[in-house]
């Protein structure tokens, strides 16, 4: 089998909401041979009965893809949901699998293992399958979010707050989006103060910080030799614990050293981590952990050291062994609890026990094989949270702020946690900067506590970390929209961020350039925390390839369907294009707006959320779907007379009269009219105030500086030229309407088409212009593989066939020579359509060997 096709699609997207594997798959000469069913249900016998069933009817090997990659997924622990095989329109020996996935990495390799599977089992040729499972076991593990940071992300979920990844190999994200996100990694966050982490670090410059702040800490000293360390012990009360300066997770420490002999020994084992060494008094009692989120406690727990008990038969060695199969205990930090190691360490603390690793436990008789008690080294904890007295609660949380964390690890060591520490000659023996949770999130005993909501809480309070987002889509005025939308976002002291298909705009400076309507715009502008309020043009394509950068959205806009790009990326009809387009709509939480006038469009707000508004918006005040919609008591926007009117239920307020918006050309440009209802909807919908709205209407400025090619207007010795961006035959007839209201002259298009639509399209597109425009001149702009003069040929047949006059119609492969051409056919007066324009440059080139003032002047206004 052979992949025709794939993409990643990383969010929500035209199959799920959820990320998705679509890959095409060629399918001829795959027929299902006899018995592959068969081979396959033995070989993965956990598929599920609904794969399983759907196998069984199989006759195509491409078939078997999607669920077996499904299957290696839950096999590898990295198991998915969603999934669907489809047929491919048009195309009878492909087939679309679609696979839900929770890692990309995983799906990926899943895939090739799945064709690799399938072709040796089609041969009935054997298949390593457990080797197989390995790689993507491995795969699974390399690419997982670790247990801490997981529960901190899970929880930010819960509550509606968004979280981004921001690199694919290390647990660092991103949650929220623009000014109000914040920064985790494990359970450090960006409010975490890097002074504090090297205190932290530093566990003897925190014990004198802490005892300065009067929390109980043990007496010690900071050593670098064997002779210092055997002084500080014999002065200490008592057994000395040795650790490490700098060290965690446990490393390097020994507790109990009553012998200068223990001394040595410890010293040296903590002198493996770090050249500076504590030597401390030894607190007796129990090892507590508790946590500090803000300035709460969040959770507390009793950790005890890793042990096992005997049963009169195993050796120590075996009990370790049939622990460490315990499902819950992994490697490292990715599992519930660590696998309990078997080492030097471990067997000196067994010796100072008495026991060896081959020693046989008499029945209930338990030994550690820890001196601490971190999870990381297979201890477990039991919670003890509501224990702490008000005292030692106190306690942590000053220890916490004279550190200067804003989440810590607080270690106490005391006999009984539920007893104030001094009354029992407790204390803090250590305050970690990057704690983990797992012990809080699933206790070996007591109640679990949601320690990663309370880290959420600690970081976002009642926020959902969430900016204002707008989401505009359609087959015309994306770019126009967009921008009137930011603009008066941006008018009301907000620092607004916007995609369109010229870059990515913050404040108003361009920080991206290029056609920027896709995934990875949409995710600069949100991951930018110079951004306050974001809009979105979203176009086909980028929904298409990777799918949306956003799980959801406050407003979505959709403001027309019509034919466009078919015959591309599977959309073959206005309908499937219209399903495409649908999923930005279906992304917003708040409200969406759609073109009243637009059967397709309509059609979308029966597919919506109950709980979303629809907003309707309308050149006619008297279509039947707005005026129903407003009797029903809801909000629209249209035009009447000339105003634009807001109307919520039997209020109606006039905003703006379109001839004073710039954008409308005088009220001739009925298409940038509509773009602005649109705009006014969204906004109306966002909260801005009628008053804001109407300011930003009245002040945006769509000219070759603010808005290139976008009905950009220029005055060429009395002739009009209008330079715009139309490639398909809605924008044709709407700049011929527009420009035939312009001037009671003639109107003259120079028109061109990308290469890559269909002949009918560029047919119909010819046919278009030439019911549109009084005379036309045809060039050629982006073949995109076709061979020069084909698309050309096109148009003008479709010109023919809307009966233009022949002396009336041109053909000028060359822009330049095209744009010469059409103004040579102008009158003073006259207005020329200057369409599928890429550059403004292509106007002032064409003008520079004739008139080079205007082209100069021209160049000038761009800039």
């Amino acid at each position: 089998m052979r992949i025709i096709e794939k993409r990643f699609l990383r969010g929500p997207n035209l199959y799920s909401a959820t990320p998705c594997l679509m890959a095409v798959i060629d399918t001829a000469g795959v027929e299902a041979a006899p018995g592959l069913v068969a081979r396959l249900v033995a070989l993965l016998p956990g598929l599920s009965p609904e794969a399983s069933a759907r196998l069984a009817a199989l006759t195509c090997a491409a078939d078997a893809v999607e669920p077996v990659v499904m299957e290696l997924q839950r096999l590898s622990g990295a198991p998915a949901a969603f999934s669907q095989t489809l047929d491919v329109a048009r195309n009878a020996h492909a087939r679309r699998a679609v696979c839900g996935y929770r890692t990309e990495q995983v799906a990926g390799a899943a895939l090739n293992v799945a064709l690799d599977l399938i072709a040796a089992l089609q041969a009935e040729q054997a298949f390593d399958l457990p080797a197989a499972v390995a790689e993507l076991h491995e795969i699974a593990e390399d690419y997982a979010i670790g247990t801490s940071t997981g529960a901190v992300v899970s929880a930010a979920e819960r509550r509606g707050i968004p979280s981004l990844r921001i690199t694919d190999e290390a647990n660092l994200f991103q949650l929220g989006w623009g000014s109000r996100q914040k920064r985790l990694q494990a359970t450090i966050t960006g409010a975490t103060n890097s002074i504090a982490v090297g205190i932290a670090s530093d566990k003897q410059l925190t014990k004198i910080l802490l005892d300065q702040a009067g929390c109980p800490v043990p007496a010690g000293a900071t050593v670098t030799s064997l002779a210092e360390a055997q002084r500080v012990a014999r002065r200490l009360d008592g057994p000395a614990t040795i650790k490490p300066l700098d060290a965690n997770q446990g490393k390097g420490v020994t507790t109990i050293c009553s012998t200068p002999e223990e001394v040595e020994r410890a010293f040296e084992h903590a002198r493996k981590y770090s050249r500076h060494v504590i030597v401390e008094e030894y607190l007796q009692g129990r090892d507590y952990r508790v946590l500090v989120t803000g300035n709460k406690i969040a959770a507390a727990s009793w950790r005890r050291p890793p042990c096992v008990t005997g049963d009169g038969k195993s050796t120590v060695r075996e009990l370790v062994e049939l622990e460490n199969l315990n499902p819950a205990r992994g490697e490292g930090h990715t599992n519930i609890l660590t696998r309990i190691p078997m080492d030097a360490l471990a067997e000196a603390i067994l010796a100072k026990q008495g026991h060896g690793f081959d020693s046989v436990l008499p029945a209930g008789v338990s030994v550690d094989l820890r001196g601490n008690a971190n999870l990381s080294t297979g201890g477990t904890a039991e919670d003890v949270t509501d224990l702490l007295p008000e005292e030692t609660r106190d306690i942590c949380i000053r220890a916490a702020r004279t550190i200067g964390l804003d989440v810590a690890g607080i270690d106490v060591i005391c006999q009984d946690i539920a007893q104030p520490l001094r009354e029992q000659k407790g204390g803090i023996i250590e305050v970690n900067a990057a704690p983990g949770i797992r012990m809080h999130q699933y206790p070996s005993r007591g109640t679990p506590r949601d320690a990663g909501a309370a880290i959420v809480e600690a970081l976002f309070g009642q926020d959902d970390g969430r900016i204002p987002t707008v989401a505009v889509t359609g087959t015309n005025g994306k770019t126009t929209t967009s921008l009137l939308i930011a603009h008066t976002a941006r008018l009301t002291g907000q620092r607004t961020g916007v995609t369109t298909t010229e870059g990515v705009y913050i404040d108003g400076q361009r920080i991206m350039e290029g056609d920027c309507t896709g995934y990875r715009s949409a995710r600069a502008l949100l991951t930018s925390p110079e951004v306050d309020f974001a809009v979105l043009e979203t176009a086909r394509g980028g929904i298409l390839k990777r799918g949306l950068a956003y799980d959801k959205c406050d407003v979505s806009v959709v403001l027309n369907i019509s034919s466009d790009h078919l015959g591309l990326d599977g959309v073959d009809t206005v309908e499937e294009l219209a399903k495409v387009k649908a999923v930005v709509a279906q992304r917003a939480s708040r409200a969406v707006v759609l073109n009243a006038e637009d059967d397709y469009c309509v059609a979308m707000a029966q597919d919506l959320a109950a709980d979303v508004e629809v907003l309707y918006f309308a050149l006619d005040a008297d279509t039947p779907v707005l005026l129903r919609h407003l009797e029903a008591g809801g909000r629209g926007v249209y035009l009447e007379d000339n105003t634009m009117v807001l109307a919520t239920g039997a209020r109606h307020e006039a905003l703006v009269d379109v001839r004073q918006m710039p954008v409308s050309l005088n009220g001739c440009a009925r298409y940038n009219i509509a773009n602005a209802l649109a705009a006014t909807a969204a906004l109306a919908a966002s909260g801005f105030g009628n008053a804001e709205i109407a300011d930003g209407m009245r002040s945006f400025v769509s000219d070759s500086k603010h808005n290139p090619l976008r009905s950009n207007l220029f005055d060429v010795d009395g002739v009009t030229v209008i330079v715009d961006y139309a490639h398909n035959c809605a924008a044709y007839a709407a700049l011929a309407e527009t420009a035939r209201a312009m001037t009671p002259g003639r109107v003259v298009g120079v028109v061109a088409a990308p290469g890559d639509r269909r002949d009918a399209d560029l047919v119909d597109i010819g046919r278009t212009c030439a019911a549109g425009f009084d005379e036309l001149v045809v060039y050629e702009t982006e073949n995109r593989g076709r061979a020069a003069g084909s698309v050309a040929e096109l148009l003008v047949q479709g010109a023919r066939l809307g009966r233009i006059a022949s002396d009336g119609l041109q053909c000028e492969l060359d822009v330049h020579k095209a744009i010469r051409a059409g103004l040579a056919m102008c009158q003073p007066g006259d207005v020329l359509v200057f369409g599928c324009g890429s550059s403004i440059s292509e106007l002032t080139e064409a003008l520079r060997p004739t008139r080079p003032e205007i082209a100069q002047r021209i160049a000038a206004e761009a800039v």
